[in-house]
């Protein structure tokens, strides 16, 4: 059987696309796939550093907090660490109503990162205090400590807080303690951001403008702190 030109053609640009196109696909679903591992990552962390009895200041004092970033696992661990970095996710509250948003997801990376307790961090959770803070997460990359003001989360039922845009809360092996992240720099992760919520979307889409759901985060949000009665401003009241 004989083929035109144009058939033979027309096969292998089809041929072609199709080649080209799995690439893509299979760097899309591992983006989603990374991406959900992370939020059920991030869940359980967050659920044991509010339950947790050494962690009193913090669970007392989160619905204090505009946003958290939570950074479930550094990628190295020690006093010091060089070159460290890890994956996260934000979540914003509502001024308003309360309601916590879906999360967007980022990347940490630091010249060094050392716990205050002399233990390394391997988890991380960041609470956001200020509207500069929580600004700044919707930026395109910031770095704490010369963009943002950055302290060391207070440990302990009578430890006080420092003023500070951002808290630095660290964990490793089961010890928990104010870390020091000077000079870490976040930015978004815009493929998982968009494979996750299956179209193009930004950190000011998720967090403030709130376009996108996944229930599959659903769990997480409602891990987050509710907010007092006298924090939640009712339209119309």
């Amino acid at each position: 059987m004989l083929f035109s030109v144009r058939t033979i053609g027309f096969a292998v640009v089809l041929l072609l696309s199709i080649c080209l196109s799995f690439p893509q696909s299979s760097a899309r679903a591992s983006d989603l796939s990374d991406a959900q591992s992370l939020v059920l990552k991030s869940t359980a962390v967050f659920k044991s550093f509010m339950s947790d009895s050494n962690m009193s200041w913090f669970h007392k004092n989160a619905y204090r907090a505009r946003a958290f970033f939570i950074v479930p696992q550094m990628l190295r661990g020690g006093f010091i660490v060089g070159g460290s970095g890890g994956s996260g996710v934000v979540l914003s509250r509502d001024q308003k109503t309360g309601v916590w948003s879906y999360p967007a997801f980022y990347t940490m990376g630091s010249v060094s990162i050392g716990l205050q307790i002399g233990a390394d961090a391997s988890e991380i959770i960041l609470m956001v205090m200020t509207e500069k803070g929580l600004n700044a997460m919707l930026s395109t990359e910031f770095k704490l400590g010369a963009d943002v003001a950055v302290a060391a989360g207070p440990i302990g039922a009578s430890a006080k807080a420092q003023t500070a845009d951002v808290l630095a809360f660290g964990r490793s092996k089961g010890a928990f303690g104010g870390v020091s992240i000077e000079g870490a720099v976040i930015a978004p992760r815009d493929k998982w951001n968009s494979a996750y919520y299956g179209q193009p979307v930004g950190p000011v889409e998720v967090l403030i403008k709130r376009l996108v759901k996944n229930p599959q985060a659903d769990p997480l949000r409602k891990a987050m702190p509710a907010p007092k009665p006298t924090q939640v401003k009712y339209l119309g009241s």
